[in-house]
């Protein structure tokens, strides 16, 4: 800044004399120039005869053009920075009185700030005038005046910056505290005074430093109120992805297995869940299960479990490190799998390709699986009976459930249990267990004649309906719900044939109505004869959108359209549609199965199309102490029985070559399998007490062909061998 006063002093008389200067040449040239329309050649004295005039007469023209161009140039220079400098002058004391009252809390500040704003325009004033005054013919000995040009040349430094940095300043204007300003509108006047009254040489270490400093950070006071709604996002608790190229609704089974499923086709995949459930990921089976058989006093709170093989493990899928903050997954420079818990997406827009949540956030996705699983059914009956049985009624499908009615089977003395499928069935088995321990009454009714009677034949649904009994339960069959009613602190529970149950608790296990709550909005078909959304045989519902698990009504390429609830199905498919989703473009074939234990001693897999009403074939055999589900676990190593089926073991089997002998209809049937058949062709098999053969019974279904002696088919399972 030294350096420019210095240059200044030197170049600005110059200019003014340049300027002068060039005034004089082009009045000359101009005279010149007429005088030749009219004068001859020879009347010029300074060259040689015959037309050496106008030689010179160009010479002069062009000195003259060259002094005119210069001292242009000089004035518009001088003009513009003098023109400069009285704007950011006034804009300045206009900023100081607007902004004071908010920058400067304290009164006293405040008659500073006024007084730099009015002596502001003396120096501005003088700056403007001697400017002008310098363009303009003035002698050149008026230059040198020593107290005005100490202003301009004080003042200069913060006029010079300003210039160059005009554009730049915006940047820097939402950096700098309001704080500056004043100190630097309280600097100026004592800069100009001290340029009026004070040596140059004085000034300069008094006052320049001081205003160079603080010159830059002047404009960041002006866009502090225009840059006010910025910090909003700043100060926002979560700044979710607006856009994620894998969108998953629904925290389930499905959902994990699509996740881990397109990571592993994509490792740099971003795939964000979005669940309306608090927790991550986590597997429902031993909800109903294993958890219950717990020592542990304070397994609501850890959901750790002991498998049948005493191994203990969590229900979640991953720990919460497993995944990317939601916040964070954008910028993952790997990718990863974020999950958004507590939050519900009640809106799809399939052309837009975005969803809304419950709290009107848009996220966009590049492709969508629908995940969403179902809600547990209720009767009607119950729903229309008022607070107080609603109020006493579980509807079991989530943590907080096993949660509510594992607090409920330690404070009530009766809970009653309506329905005998699979849920139903190992709820009473659970719940009678511990009632040898508590004294609770355990009852469990269904309108069928035995336990998973709309699963087993007949006479396999009635033999475990004795197991279940001996696990202490109080099975009330064939019992259809008239009404319920809450009298006298009791629950009465009225049937049709007029028997009556008196009881303190109900958990309703009636079945799970698929949720296509999106399919008004994103115009997607929902199955009339099965329920769920209709998708084809890829799990696809559109061109961007897949859905897998309970909610998927698929097209089986071996059995047809099916919709299945069951924890297995929701791991094949979801594993299917992750795939199909990074473009595999795999078709439903490979046949999910699912399970079921009535406690450690007696349990089954099954697979395919499992319906009591179907013709049966079953082949049993004397069971041993290996064929047991606590067994089955120990070999596997694992309680989901799921997790160790691979689709490569299911290789062509070798039958056995020990003897068949069928035990058809006998009081016990220790293990054996179940064929179910449709037109002579087996669509489902249960294994029954029989583990670690589902790969021989998946290919038996995927071959689809007719079978003359099912007793030989039993033969590839080895159940005749110890």
């Amino acid at each position: 800044m030294l350096k420019c006063r210095a240059v200044w002093r030197k170049l600005a008389p110059l200019a003014r004399s340049a300027s002068t200067q060039c005034r004089h040449n082009v009045k000359t040239a101009l005279n010149n120039g007429r005088r030749q329309a009219f004068v001859p050649a020879t009347h010029m004295s300074t060259g040689p005869a015959g037309g050496g005039g106008s030689e010179n007469t160009l010479y002069v023209v062009l000195v003259g053009a060259a002094c005119l161009g210069g001292g242009a140039y000089a004035y518009m220079t001088v003009r513009g920075d003098s023109k400069r400098y009285e704007e950011r002058i006034s804009e300045l004391a206009s900023r100081s009185a607007k902004e004071a009252p908010e920058s400067q809390p304290p009164v006293a500040p405040e008659p500073e700030e006024a007084a730099p704003t009015s002596e502001e325009s003396a120096p501005v004033a003088e700056l403007s005038g001697e400017t002008e005054s310098a363009s303009a013919e003035e002698p050149v000995t008026e230059v040198p005046a020593e107290p005005a040009a100490p202003v301009v040349e004080e003042a200069e430094p913060v006029a010079e910056v300003p210039p160059e940095a005009v554009e730049e300043a915006p940047p820097v204007v939402e950096e700098a505290p309001p704080e500056p300003q004043a100190e630097v509108l309280e600097a100026l006047p004592a800069v100009v005074e001290s340029a009026a009254e004070e040596p140059v040489t004085e000034a300069p270490p008094a006052a320049e430093p001081e205003t160079v400093q603080e010159a830059p950070t002047e404009p960041a006071v002006t866009s502090l109120p225009e840059s006010a709604p910025a910090p909003e996002p700043v100060s926002a608790p979560l700044t979710l992805p607006s856009h994620a190229p894998y969108l998953l609704i629904g925290g389930g089974t499905a959902s994990f297995a699509a996740a881990r499923s397109i990571r592993a086709r994509d490792p740099g995949a971003k795939v964000l869940i979005v669940t309306d459930e608090p927790n991550l990921p986590y597997m429902r089976p031993p909800l109903s299960k294993e958890l219950w058989f717990s020592d542990d006093p304070s397994v609501t709170e850890t959901l750790r479990f002991k498998q049948w093989n005493g191994k203990e493990r969590s229900i979640y899928f991953q720990p919460s490190s497993f995944y990317v903050k939601p916040e964070e997954l954008t910028s993952a420079e790997n990718g990863g799998v974020a999950v958004l818990t507590g939050k519900k997406v009640i809106q799809m827009d399939v052309r837009g390709n975005k969803v809304k949540l419950d709290d009107d956030t848009e996220i966009s996705y590049d492709k969508c699986l629908i995940g969403t699983g179902g809600v547990p059914r209720n009767l009607q009956v119950i729903e229309k009976a008022g607070d107080e049985v609603m109020n006493r009624t579980t509807l079991f499908r989530k943590i907080e459930d096993f949660k509510s009615l594992d607090n409920v089977s330690r404070n009530v003395k009766s809970i009653t249990i309506i329905g005998g499928g699979f849920l139903g069935s190992e709820l009473a088995c659970a719940l009678g267990r511990r009632s040898s321990e508590t004294g609770l009454e355990v009852i469990q009714m269904f309108p069928e004649k035995g336990n998973m009677g709309k699963v087993l034949p007949e006479y396999l649904s009635n033999w475990t309906t004795e197991k279940v009994k001996k696990e202490g339960v109080r099975i009330v069959p064939e019992a259809l719900v008239k009404s319920v009613a809450f009298k006298e602190d009791k629950l009465e529970i009225l049937l049709k044939d007029g028997r009556q149950v008196k009881t303190d608790h109900i958990v309703a296990a009636v079945g799970l109505e698929p949720n296509v709550d999106l399919a008004k909005s994103a115009g997607l078909e929902v199955d009339s004869d099965f329920g769920g959304y209709r998708v084809n045989a890829e799990l696809q519902a559109r061109s961007n959108i897949w859905v897998a698990g309970d909610a998927a009504c698929f097209y089986d390429i071996r059995l047809g359209r099916r919709r299945v609830e069951h924890h297995d199905h929701a791991v094949v498919s979801g594993r299917l549609a992750g795939e199909n989703m990074t473009g595999a473009n795999k078709p439903y074939w490979h046949q999910s199965m699912f399970w079921s234990d009535l406690g450690p001693d007696v349990g089954y897999e099954a697979i395919g199309i499992v319906d009591s009403s179907l013709p049966t074939v079953g082949v049993f055999a004397k069971a041993t102490s290996k064929d047991t589900p606590k067994a089955a676990t120990e070999q596997s190593g694992t309680g989901i029985r799921s997790e160790s089926e691979t689709e490569a073991t299911a290789v062509t089997p070798v039958a056995s070559s020990t003897p068949a002998p069928v035990m058809e209809h006998k009081d016990e049937y220790g293990k054996g399998v179940i064929f179910y058949l449709r037109d002579k062709v087996v669509v489902g098999i249960i294994l029954w007490n029989v583990f670690n053969r589902m790969p021989i019974a998946r290919k038996i279904i995927k071959d689809g062909e007719e079978h003359a002696d099912l007793n030989e088919v039993a033969k590839l399972f080895n159940i005749h061998e110890d």
